[in-house]
């Protein structure tokens, strides 16, 4: 029996994950263990390991990363002790192969710490760019500490090769998080306005608003300048609470003061879950603000996104993607520019370069068939100069 690792620290990543969990724990000769830490164990955000308990998965362990702060250094204490939480768990059980995704420092953390271990980690998401935030570097850093690479698109498998990273330790995937697409049942409009109290016959902005870490200097007035945006519109919204990230509590702050003032037309939701953010995804108007399912999973719903800032900098996207700036003209511009009908009837048939909703196929059948020997662990980098392999019949975008 093979052990399967998989790291999830909050809503972000556990969407993305649950497919691929789901076929690990349906598949002959592979046991599951799943490792929850981060924003699950909090209540200010949701205390979202309910929910995994609620889906019926078996915790492993936690690790607790005691987020009690959004400044600099209360981020870099929480990933050190990450590390610390993470090296004392695998040193009393550790699996067979470790399943990481993404970019966040609670995943770093985790794959840091199975290096002494000889751990052979598995990167979901590597090779993306995300010019506006610390993750970025950390996704790279995760690339070079990972030993399988599954990127969502041909051009993030171009950049692992580029980093150095053997041709046939990379397969292009897409992106999990769009499997569930095929599968998972949707609520009803009525019964999302029953469920969060919505008025859905107006319309609505799904509104996500996260840290630009590589900024955070800059949030209170960024925060503020989207939410002048939202108020000038006129439209109703309903958010989704900031990751934590430095600075995050000032944003939420905000959002909090913005919907208390508006109780009849805004409303905040910490944790919508995945069935009810996919169903209002089907109903919005529109979304605004940088989260990356703007970019990944949004049009696949053909739903108009204004992506705001720097924070999605770099990262593929489709033609429903609006990108403005940080002042609230540009903002709001893209906002009456994503709501307009001659916008939305131009995303009819709108192809999803994040793929087809065939990821959990592919990576769990590599975590299944690869050979766990010295080749896996001994990592070789690749030279430019160096002749490059097939990757496994994928033309890669130089």
């Amino acid at each position: 029996m093979r052990t399967i690792g998989a790291v999830t620290g909050g809503r972000c990543d556990y969407g993305c994950l649950l497919p691929i969990l789901r076929r690990v724990e349906e598949t002959d000769g592979l046991q599951l263990r799943l490792w929850v830490t981060g924003m699950h164990l909090e209540p200010e955000f949701g205390l979202t390991v309910r929910e995994i308990e609620a889906d019926g998965f078996a915790i492993h362990d936690r690790i607790d990363l005691s987020l009690r702060s959004d400044r600099p250094e209360g981020i870099a204490e929480s990933m050190g002790q990450g590390v610390i939480g993470f090296a004392r768990s695998f040193g009393r059980s550790r699996p067979d192969l470790l399943l990481v995704l993404g970019d966040r420092f609670e995943m770093a953390a985790a794959a840091l710490a199975a290096l002494p271990f000889k751990i052979p980690v598995a990167h979901v998401h590597g090779g993306e760019v995300t010019q506006g935030a610390m993750d970025d570097a950390l996704r790279h850093a995760i690339t070079k500490l990972s030993h399988l690479h599954f990127a969502a698109t041909k051009e993030s498998a171009g950049r692992i090769l580029r980093m150095g990273e053997e041709p046939w330790r990379v397969r292009v995937s897409g992106a999990p998080a769009l499997d569930q697409l095929r599968s998972l049942p949707l609520l009803s409009p009525q019964e999302l306005a029953a469920k969060f109290g919505l008025d859905l016959k107006r319309g609505l902005l799904l509104v996500t608003c996260h840290p630009v870490t590589l900024e955070y200097e800059q949030t209170e007035w960024q925060v503020g300048e989207l939410l002048k945006a939202l108020a000038e519109s006129g439209e109703p919204v309903l958010f989704t609470a900031p990751n934590a990230d430095t600075c995050g509590r000032i944003i939420r702050r905000r959002i909090e003061e913005f919907v208390r003032a508006r109780p009849d037309s805004a409303s905040l939701v910490p944790n919508l879950g995945t069935r009810a953010y996919f169903s209002l995804m089907k109903v919005a108007a529109a979304m605004v603000g940088n989260s990356s399912s703007g970019l990944i999973e949004a049009p696949s719903f053909g739903l108009p996104v204004v992506n705001v800032g720097t924070r999605q900098e770099g990262r593929t996207r489709a033609e429903n993607v609006i990108d403005v700036g940080y002042p609230r003209e540009e903002i709001l511009a893209g906002i009456r520019k994503a709501l307009s009908p001659g916008f939305r009837a131009t995303l009819q048939g709108c192809v999803n370069p994040y793929g087809d909703g065939k990821a959990s196929e592919i990576i769990v059948k590599a975590l299944k068939e690869i050979p766990l020997d010295e080749r896996l662990i001994r990592k070789r980098f690749v030279d430019a100069s160096m002749p490059q392999e097939e990757n496994l019949g994928v033309t890669v975008a130089r």
